[in-house]
């Protein structure tokens, strides 16, 4: 009897923690961790504005098949909200709209913050990449184009002050839902304390699975490429799928599933049911995402070599 070839994932495929640093593109940083690794396939796993700095997951590889299966939610920032003018964009880059001198102090910055956590209503801001008729709002604003923005609703699950700075600036701890826009709560901070302000400075200290303690700079993954030792440096390609149900596939039905073929869920370890897409492994080794229809369970996306 021949001996099967057990499924392995590729050495070159799983998640790059990068460090963004600011005055630079998601997409630039795309471009370059792409010709570091000669070709490579390479996504991101959500953006961050050009000016910010911080954690941006990349996938390498396989990995961007799981674009839709990862757990994202939650987002964490560092922030500056500086006091005094308010601008197009609601950051540092854009052109000053209104100006005020009543800068609030750290009592009064404290006892808003309350008002800004929990469940909110944000209008995210012109100048972003949301669309409207198939257009980006910020080709739009570039434009002199307005148009109305609806708020959605997104949730601070913790805002706290960090300390007063220099320059009328506030320093903020910011973790919140996918979607929100952190330059727009400094924004509407201004606007509820009778003073102007946009945001100065924007750290992602965490962005799901991934934080500022194994992320890279561009310098070091270069002189990991140099050195070829760039897969030392890819994460699990399940380090941000522990919210999704695994079920390991037992070595007898490994040919079926190499084949397509469904598995009946009562010849799989127990297994609840669920309407969650569920990592299905063998021998250890993520090798699909499967999905349950009825008594079965099919394969969504092959991950397998």
């Amino acid at each position: 009897m021949t001996q099967q070839t057990l499924p392995q994932t590729p050495v070159d495929c799983g998640f790059l923690n990068v460090l963004k640093p600011p005055g630079m593109s998601s997409a630039a940083v795309v471009g370059r961790v792409r010709r570091l690794l000669q070709g490579a396939k390479v996504g991101h796993a959500g953006t961050l504005d050009p000016e910010a700095a911080g954690v941006l997951p990349l996938m390498i590889g396989k990995a961007a098949r799981l674009f839709d299966y990862l757990q994202d939610k939650q987002k964490e920032y560092v922030a500056e909200v500086a006091f005094g003018q308010a601008t197009d964009t609601q950051d540092a880059q854009g052109s000053v709209l209104a100006v005020g001198a009543n800068i609030p102090d750290e009592a009064a910055m404290r006892a808003v913050l309350p008002a800004f956590q929990g469940d909110l209503m944000q209008t995210p801001p012109m100048y972003s990449a949301l669309k409207r008729d198939g257009r980006r709002l910020y080709d739009l604003a570039r434009k002199g184009e307005q148009v109305a923005v609806d708020a959605r609703p997104v949730t601070v699950h913790a805002l706290s002050l960090q300390g007063m700075m220099p320059r009328s600036g506030a320093l903020l701890r910011v973790a919140c839902s996918k979607g929100f826009y952190v330059r727009t709560l400094c924004h509407d901070l201004g606007q509820a304390l009778g003073c102007p302000a946009h945001m100065r400075f924007l750290l992602r200290t965490r962005s799901g699975s991934f934080t500022l303690d194994t992320a890279h700079t561009l310098e070091s993954l270069a002189m990991a490429a140099d050195a070829g030792t760039v897969p030392t440096l890819l994460l699990p390609m399940d380090l941000p799928l522990a919210h999704l149900p695994r079920v390991d596939v037992p070595l007898r039905l490994q040919k079926p599933l190499i084949n397509g073929i469904p598995l009946r869920l009562d010849a799989l370890p127990a297994l609840p049911t669920t309407e969650k897409p569920i990592r299905m492994y063998v021998a250890g080794v993520l090798t699909a995402i499967g999905e349950q229809q009825g008594e079965l369970l099919r394969v969504r996306t092959w991950l397998g070599a």
